[in-house]
């Protein structure tokens, strides 16, 4: 591998094999074996992996679970040895792995910040210089004096982290680990990430938080079951990922040949970019089928109702008209759905609502609520419905569920109904307190010492 100044790491054809045995005798077996008769599977945990990352660049690595994430960086710092390939990296390494890597648990707090200080090569005055401002960031108190094995799980993160982030690296890697300790924890990790961020220190790292790799991150690599996706602008690579978790491979392989056409000139697909917002959105309904083919579909959504109705389509649109599961924080965006009718009905309801993760009603409309007109319908009558509101809850995961309901004889009916039918991602700049922005405007005035009171004539 030639040596390029530009990057701080270069990844070249890495591949992890792992031998899989059957039975802990078919070790021994192949090992004595004369005729070399192999007695295990291989299991790439890594197949012919490369990317680069310049100094200065902030990249995330995303992926589902078990796709290599947290071992292409085991390799990167030196824990693991790749079984084929090269890396090669150019800068002091500050890493921050699984709990429990580095640290000697017997070890008090005090004693694993020099000790971990000494493999990075400070010294003594050095570690002195900088242990008051790892205890004031860890902010565990008299703990620090105690074996880490007596810390909690959020304990533990707070002084590894207070540790790797303020022993000024060159590149930080980190993995999962802000997972653990609480918002307010995770919120001045990340503000202290984005100072080093300013100074030129590179930083690579994997989170299964989609919000804070669109917000932190420059560029994002794709892994998948072992094998390099994709690499690109955060947002992108994120709605890639989404058609992985949706097990939407044959999109993904279309979208991925779309990505890698350099064809050249303007085909279709480009020449509808270029229209205006609305009516790039339903150009692309027009050529591109199916709007939940489009988007992140849950394939384990439940669906109910009497089969009178069907939501048979469903998206989400921007502001800009682009269909997505990712939405900015302070937006327009629109929620359409299509349902088809086998039964006549008189006074159909439409409805969406929003919940969190922990599956609590955050906010929801319907056609009733909202004084839409709705007319009679009867069997193979269709109707698109349109709710177009501005995003105010704060960045996270959400899941989006929708219905088609009504009344018949004084009793509520459901139709068709889809729960927790697809995710909602909020891209957000700031969030505030609680789950959605009020949208506040601050003004405060300064009143100097000393001033003139206009009230009283008072200094």
């Amino acid at each position: 591998m030639s040596s390029n100044n530009e990057y701080a790491i270069q990844v070249q054809d890495v591949s992890k094999i792992y031998k899989l045995y059957d039975k802990p005798i078919d070790r021994l077996k192949e090992s004595l074996s004369l005729t070399h008769k192999n007695y295990h599977k291989d299991f790439f945990a890594l197949s012919d992996i490369s990317f680069n990352v310049k100094k200065g660049e902030t990249v995330g690595i995303i992926g589902t679970n078990g796709s290599g994430k947290s071992t292409i960086l085991k390799i990167i710092t030196g824990v693991l040895t790749p079984t084929s390939g090269q890396v090669r990296v150019s800068g002091v390494i500050s890493a921050l792995l699984e709990l429990g890597a580095g640290f000697n648990m017997d070890y008090t707090g005090i004693e694993n910040i020099y000790m971990n200080g000494t493999m990075m090569g400070f010294s003594k005055k050095q570690m002195d210089e900088k242990l008051p401002d790892i205890l004031e960031f860890a902010d565990i108190g008299d703990f620090v004096y105690q074996p880490v094995k007596t810390y909690s799980s959020g304990m533990f993160v707070r002084l590894a982290f207070a540790l790797s982030i303020n022993v000024e690296p060159e590149i930080l890697i980190v993995d999962e680990a802000l997972s653990v300790g609480d918002v307010f924890f995770q919120s001045k990790c990340y503000r202290r990430m984005e100072e080093i961020r300013k100074n030129g220190t590179t930083i690579l790292m994997v989170t299964h938080d989609m919000g804070s790799v669109i917000k932190y991150c420059d560029r994002v690599v794709l892994l998948n079951k072992g094998h390099y996706v994709a690499e690109g602008a955060p947002g992108k690579m994120v709605d890639l990922y989404k058609k992985i978790l949706a097990n939407q491979m044959d999109d993904l392989e279309e979208e991925l040949l779309e990505m890698n056409d350099f064809s050249g000139g303007m085909d279709e697909e480009d020449s509808i970019k270029n229209t205006a917002p609305a009516e790039h959105a339903e150009a692309k309904l027009v050529h591109s089928g199916l709007m939940k083919d489009k988007i992140t579909i849950n394939p384990n959504r439940t669906e109910y109702g009497n089969g009178k109705a069907e939501i048979y389509d469903l998206g989400m649109f921007d502001e800009r008209g682009n269909l997505t599961n990712l939405l900015l924080k302070g937006e327009y965006f629109t929620i359409k759905e299509k349902i088809r009718f086998h039964d006549s009905i008189q006074a159909p309801i439409f409805t969406y609502t929003i919940k969190d993760k922990k599956g609590a009603d955050l906010t929801g409309t319907n056609t009733m609520f909202e004084g839409a007109e709705i007319r009679p319908v009867k069997n193979g009558d269709e109707y698109e419905v349109n709710f177009r509101q501005k995003m105010t809850l704060q960045g996270g995961e959400y899941l989006l569920s929708m219905s088609c309901t009504g009344f018949e004889q004084g009793e509520h009916t459901v139709y068709h109904r889809l729960y927790d039918v697809a995710n909602i991602t909020v891209i957000s700049n700031k969030n505030t307190v609680g789950v959605y922005d009020m949208e506040s405007e601050v003004e405060a005035v300064l009143k100097p010492a000393g001033a003139v009171n206009t009230e009283t004539g008072n200094a």
